[in-house]
């Protein structure tokens, strides 16, 4: 036993070194560091938005995930001061000019009407997610928690979203995306799936893009067994996923 902990730390000390020899050498680390971002990812929603331009001055966006703060500057400064930028996130985040920051959990019922009062009856033009489960090193069950954060940020952005407004979403790719891909060509007139230059080149996450949200007639969304349900399922996933609030952390803590 005595033995293994200076192997360990001799370990730990190699992957520290690698770790950062990697970002020092990584163009988008250093782009961030020069442009006053708080992590690389912020050059992700950069490239999409350069590509589809989901923000536009006086636009209302929420950010699911927000820490370290990358993606809310980002959204920040593309409304300017008429739009309205809210953040949200279960680590602590440094305040950001021009943005609303909630700490607390997406996935709890508590925390979405937070978001809501502070829209204020507005109407949102983005709904972007840049969560990730904490790595557990097993990729079928990473995957999985995954797409289960993209099916509540998308539930919420039901709720919120204007006609016409967008949907950003981050993935791990696993094989069920399909299936959530599917569901949003119904609700979506456009849907797409991106890896940004940005993103690194061994990772496995995606995002989806999805632009024109179509939303159903109130008679119609009125009767739908999930319109239903829906107050039932935001609380049973909150219970669920009460013991795992760590799934919320972003993977740019690797990123940054």
């Amino acid at each position: 036993m005595h033995h293994s902990i200076p192997l360990l730390k001799r370990l730990y000390s190699t992957s520290s070194k690698n770790w950062m020899s990697r970002q020092a050498k990584d163009p988008y680390c250093k782009l961030a560091k020069a442009n006053q971002y708080r992590a690389r990812s912020a050059f992700k929603l950069i490239q999409i938005n350069d590509k589809y331009r989901i923000i536009q001055r006086n636009d209302v966006v929420v950010d699911c995930g927000a820490a370290p703060g990358g993606w809310t500057q980002v959204a920040a400064e593309k409304v300017t001061k008429k739009g309205l930028v809210i953040g949200i996130d279960l680590l602590p985040v440094d305040p950001i000019p021009n943005a609303h920051l909630i700490r607390g959990n997406f996935m709890r019922l508590k925390t979405q009407n937070a978001i809501r009062a502070l829209l204020d009856g507005r109407s949102v033009d983005l709904v972007c997610s840049d969560m990730a489960p904490s790595f557990s090193g097993n990729h079928t069950a990473d995957h999985a928690r995954s797409m289960e954060l993209c099916e509540s940020a998308l539930t919420f952005a039901e709720k919120v979203l204007s006609p016409g407004g967008s949907f950003v979403a981050k993935f791990l790719m696993g094989g069920t995306e399909h299936e959530f891909r599917k569901r949003l060509q119904t609700m979506f007139a456009k849907v797409k799936t991106e890896k940004p230059d940005a993103s690194r080149k061994q990772s496995t996450e995606g995002f989806f893009v999805a632009l024109g949200y179509k939303p159903l007639p109130k008679k119609i969304a009125a009767e739908s067994p999930a319109a239903v349900e829906d107050t039932a399922t935001v609380e049973s996933a909150a219970t669920k996923e009460k013991s795992k609030e760590t799934i919320m952390d972003m993977q740019s803590k690797s990123d940054m």
